[in-house]
C-alpha cells in the first residue's frame, strides 16, 4: 500500500484557473523524493492535497489507501506533515520548545509523552542547543528546522517540504540536506520535497517527478529524467552542473561514464585518473 497516492488529480482554482491536471503521484515508504518545476508549475498546489488542505475539484487522493475526508482529516494530518515554504508561517511561540511542543500538546498528549517528543525532534533535527530560544532571532536555516522539528513531533510517516532551501545560504542549504538524509536513512520518514534548483537534486532524491503547468510531464530515477536535456530545457529548467560538465567532456572526446551527484563524479574521475597512469 503506498503511503500517498493520487489518481487523475485535478484542482481548480476560483476563477477558473487551472492548478492541476490529471496528477497521477505514488510515494511510498522510505523515499527521497523530489517534485521539481519552475515557479508556478503546481508543486505547492499538489502537496497542499497531501494533507487536506486543498481539496481535488476532481480525482482522488489517497493517503494510506484512503480517500482525505472530513472525517480522517486529523489523521492525514499527523500521517502527512507539511513545513511551508516560508518558516514564519508556521513559527509562532516565545520559544523553540514551546512551538516544537505545540502539535503533540493539541493532540492531547500527557506533558511526558510531550517533553520526551520534543526532546527527540530536537535531537533529530540538531538544534538541540535552541531550545530556549526566540525562534524569530534566528536565522533562515535554524528557523527551517524549528518548523521541521514541529511537524515532526507529530510523528508523521511523511515529511512533506515545500521549497525547503528558498532563502538559505550555501551552509544553511548543506545543514538542510544532511537533516533530510538523516530522516529518511537512519528514522525511515519518507521525505518529499519540491525544489526548481534541480543541481540539490542528485544530492538528496531517489525519485524524481517534473512538473509543468499543473501536469507531471515526467518521472522516474534521478538517472531517467536527467539524460533528458532537452526536456529540463522545455520546463524552464536547467541540467545540473555535474552531469553538464560530464557531457562536455564526453563531448571532447574524454571517456567518462555520466555521474548526477558529486560522490559519483569524484568516483568518476577517479577512475579515470587511475586508468591513464
Amino acid at each position: 500500500m503506498h503511503l500517498i497516492e493520487t489518481r487523475d488529480l485535478t484542482y481548480i482554482y476560483p476563477g477558473k484557473v487551472t492548478g492541476l491536471e490529471g496528477v497521477n503521484f505514488i510515494a511510498g515508504r522510505n523515499s527521497r523524493i523530489a517534485v521539481i518545476g519552475a515557479n508556478g508549475a503546481g508543486k505547492s498546489t499538489l502537496f497542499k492535497h497531501f494533507n487536506g488542505i486543498f481539496r481535488a475539484t476532481s480525482g482522488t487522493v489517497l493517503i494510506h489507501g484512503e480517500p482525505v475526508t472530513n472525517a480522517n482529516i486529523r489523521e492525514v494530518r499527523k500521517f502527512v506533515g507539511l513545513v511551508f515554504q516560508n518558516a514564519d508561517d508556521q513559527i509562532f511561540s516565545p520559544t523553540v520548545e514551546q512551538d516544537v511542543a505545540f502539535g503533540p500538546l493539541n493532540l492531547g498528549l500527557d506533558p511526558e509523552t510531550v517533553h520526551h517528543r520534543v526532546d527527540e525532534a530536537l535531537a533529530m533535527v540538531g538544534i538541540e542547543h535552541l531550545r530556549e530560544r526566540v525562534p524569530h532571532h534566528l536565522s533562515g536555516g535554524e528557523k527551517k528546522r524549528v518548523a521541521i522539528a514541529g511537524v515532526i513531533a507529530m510523528e508523521p510517516q511523511v515529511l512533506v517540504l515545500d521549497e525547503p532551501t528558498a532563502g538559505l545560504d550555501p551552509q544553511g542549504i548543506k545543514d538542510l540536506i544532511a537533516v533530510v538524509d538523516t530522516l529518511a536513512e537512519r528514522y525511515g520518514i519518507t521525505v518529499i520535497f519540491s525544489t526548481h534548483e534541480v543541481s540539490l537534486v542528485p544530492e538528496v532524491a531517489d525519485q524524481l517527478y517534473v512538473m509543468h503547468k499543473g501536469k507531471i510531464v515526467a518521472q522516474g530515477t534521478v538517472n531517467e529524467v536527467f539524460c533528458d536535456p532537452d526536456l529540463l530545457t522545455s520546463v524552464r529548467l536547467d541540467v545540473p552542473v555535474i552531469p553538464k560538465l560530464i557531457r562536455s567532456l564526453q563531448d571532447e572526446g574524454i571517456p567518462l561514464s555520466m555521474a548526477y551527484s558529486l560522490d559519483e563524479a569524484k568516483q568518476e574521475f577517479l577512475r579515470f585518473a587511475r586508468e591513464k597512469r
